[in-house]
């Protein structure tokens, strides 16, 4: 490279920094090189309306967006002449305009930039042919209205032109950098899933390229309707629950259920407590990091509770959204395995009911990959919430494949509103063959007594995965809560022995539970703090997922935090003047932080759960999880042979198998030579300890 190429590189790449947001003061923070982010939808304003615009193509031909209603969509993609991003991605956007056109989609090409040629323009075009419109938007109307970030930004709008998403096509291309070929087809990914009738999962990115000012056009609160904005929120974050059918209490579906609600509406919203979401922003974060964040942002909240307190404007029908379809059954499509009781579950009128563990087989006679998990309770009206455990198959000496954790971590779960898990391509859970479901349900009688059967549905991978999803606990099953303390405080830790790459977080606790946070701590003491859970609800239980995930290195400490009010104060506390243990049921207490985790498929260690055996602790602290994986021969009882495995948890390695003979006499009351669920749970007394 001589000096003058050097000198244009040099300049192409400041030209790449100044147009990422960079400036003089901020250089050595901002990455040279950058590819596309995935963001939260809301952050993009992904559900908003676009207006009937009207403009002209570079052939003089007049259109407006309405003139392709009868199309399933229509995709706007930037494009430019002169910047050195926008014109690589020319070919790409006219073969996705090929090819997406003949599957009932319109392409307009949308060029911003005010300054390019003529020639270039016309030359553009005609590249585009007849498999779209190419429009030269000199005075950045029409990228102001649809508020476009840069010349690599894109949009997908269906036919009610509502936003499905916006941002990268994808990441070939990107400050710094070329790829051969992308590694994330974003856009594609939203046509595919759109155009088959299934969500899109990333729906909004970063769109590296020339920057634009956008503004997104803010509706003045009288000119906001029912039909043109309200309808929209309560679709993007109301009506999955809030709809015949759905599992909240009443329908959200209409004006007049809005207004017949409308009080309860505006405290809820107010409060922060709907829709459910408890995580608040931490120091440093730009933007929410959750791709299932569901809170209403700033603007969203303004024009609801604005509309509730006007004369609730109804505006024209044809500004209304698309109707959302709910699947009458099975939401991920046909399961390939049903799981399910093998006979109903009698539910008591009124009352508490213990937590009822239910242990069903899969039948499977080979290793499955498993793509999506959804878990349809029989009766979602008396069903607080349901965690899927899977259970190794049984060795030829009779025992489980499967360590102690295997019974605390997580398959699924279902709580009102969450009900599936679906993984993207490439990720994939193993389900062994010869393996069991075991079920753990927390049920709530509503004054009626009835029945549940409830079903666990799986759908399998086609092909074996190139990532593993699996699950990890961070367990303090050693805790003891004083009775009235009204923010006891207590916590577990992992130390990573590797570099671990987390999807997600589930924090765990019952009715006491009262804030809880994840941090890492880095080897050099440096604190961050991944979640705040500041208000916990036991009520909903939800898995807080990375919109992309993260990474942390070797020798940083995973910390769950979680903070406990057992005074008169709390009104949920079963009883403030208990001193209050590790326990199943919800006047007992849990620390749990689970962590989903991938690592490569085919890797022979998960040194994510070695380092979690070596947990004090870890394992031990659910009894009845203890007792259910210590009972080789599943007859509800165990020797004092299987009891010695006991010795097989590191937090009691120190324990000597005499004591275990000492102990287990001592608890098994009835001298039968064996010790029952109620016996076992003893355990607490004499192993209890402070992590």
């Amino acid at each position: 490279m001589d000096c003058k190429q050097l000198s244009m590189a040099a300049l192409i790449l400041g030209w790449a920094t100044f147009v990422a947001g960079g400036d003089a003061s901020s250089t050595h923070d901002t990455p040279v090189r950058q590819a596309p982010q995935a963001l939260n939808g809301k952050d993009r304003q992904i559900g908003r309306y676009i207006a009937d615009l009207e403009f002209q193509d570079v052939a003089g031909e007049s259109h407006r967006l309405s003139d392709w209603a009868d199309r399933k969509g229509v995709v706007i993609a930037v494009t430019s002449t002169s910047c050195p991003l926008s014109k690589k991605y020319l070919p790409t956007l006219v073969r996705l305009a090929q090819k997406y056109s003949k599957e009932g989609l319109a392409f307009i090409l949308l060029n911003p930039t005010e300054t390019d040629k003529a020639d270039a323009i016309q030359a553009a075009a005609r590249e585009l042919g007849d498999a779209g419109v190419y429009v030269h938007d000199q005075q950045g109307t029409l990228s102001s209205a649809f508020s476009l970030t840069s010349t690599t930004d894109a949009l997908l709008l269906d036919s009610s032109r509502t936003v499905r998403y916006q941002g990268a096509v994808d990441d070939q291309y990107g400050f710094g950098y070329s790829l051969e070929a992308p590694r994330k087809n974003y856009l594609i990914s939203a046509l595919e899933e759109y155009l088959h009738g299934h969500p899109v999962v990333i729906t909004a990115t970063e769109a590296p390229g020339c920057q634009l000012a956008p503004e997104t056009p803010a509706i003045p609160q009288a000119d906001v309707t029912y039909h043109n904005r309200i309808s929209r929120i309560v679709q993007s974050n109301c009506i999955e629950c809030h709809r015949d059918g759905g599992v909240a209490p009443f329908s959200l579906a209409t004006p007049a259920d809005l207004a017949a609600h409308a009080k309860m509406i505006e405290t809820v919203v107010t409060q922060g407590t709907m829709p459910p979401w408890f995580a608040v922003p931490v120091e440093g974060e730009k933007s929410s990091p959750w791709i299932n964040d569901c809170s209403l942002n700033e603007l969203d909240k303004n024009h609801l509770l604005g509309w509730l307190k006007s004369d609730r404007p109804i505006g024209d029908p044809k500004d209304a959204p698309l109707e959302t379809q709910f699947p009458s059954g099975w939401t991920i499509g046909n399961p390939d395995l049903v799981v399910k009781f093998p006979e109903p579950v009698p539910i008591q009128a009124t009352g508490v009911m213990r937590y009822k563990n239910v242990v069903v087989e899969t039948g499977l006679d080979e290793d499955k990959w498993v793509q999506a998990i959804e878990v349809r309770p029989g009766a979602p009206d008396v069903v607080h919430h349901i965690l899927v455990f899977a259970r190794g198959p049984v060795s030829k000496s009779g025992n489980r494949k499967n360590s102690p954790n295997d019974e605390i971590n997580y398959w699924g779960i279902y709580v009102p509103g969450n009900s599936k898990q679906v993984y993207p391509q490439g990720f994939a859970r193993k389900l062994p063959k010869g393996s069991q479901i075991r079920m753990q349900i927390h049920y709530t009688p509503n004054g009626k007594a009835t029945e549940d059967l409830t079903q666990v549905g799986f759908v399998f991978a086609s092909a074996a995965p190139d990532n593993e999803v699996k699950t990890a606990s961070l367990v303090n099953a050693w805790f003891e809560i004083p009775p009235g303390a009204t923010n006891h405080q207590d916590s577990a830790k992992i130390k990573l022995p590797s570099d671990v790459t987390v999807l997600g977080f589930l924090p765990h606790m019952h009715l006491r539970g009262k804030a809880c946070r994840y941090e890492a701590i880095t080897p050099d003491g440096k604190r961050e703090t991944l979640l705040d859970v500041p208000r916990y609800d036991f009520n909903w239980q939800l898995l807080y997922r990375y919109t992309e995930p993260r990474t942390f290195a070797k020798g940083t400490t995973l910390k769950f935090n979680a903070a406990f009010d057992n005074s008169d104060k709390n009104p949920a506390n079963p009883n403030p003047k208990a001193t209050v243990h590790w326990g199943d049921q919800t006047y007992d207490e849990m620390i749990v932080g689970y962590i989903e985790y991938y690592i490569p498929a085919g890797t022979n260690k998960d040194q994510l759960s070695e380092i979690e055996l070596r947990q004090p602790g870890l394992g031990a602290g659910d009894e009845e999880m203890l007792f259910t994986s210590l009972d080789a021969n599943d007859d509800g009882k165990l020797s004092l042979e299987e009891v010695k495995k006991l010795t097989d948890n590191p937090r009691l390695k120190q324990v000597n198998p005499l004591t275990i003979g000492v102990f287990f006499t001592t608890i098994d009351k009835d001298k039968d030579g064996f010790l029952s669920l109620e016996e076992f749970k003893k355990i607490r007394e004499v192993f209890r300890k402070k992590n």
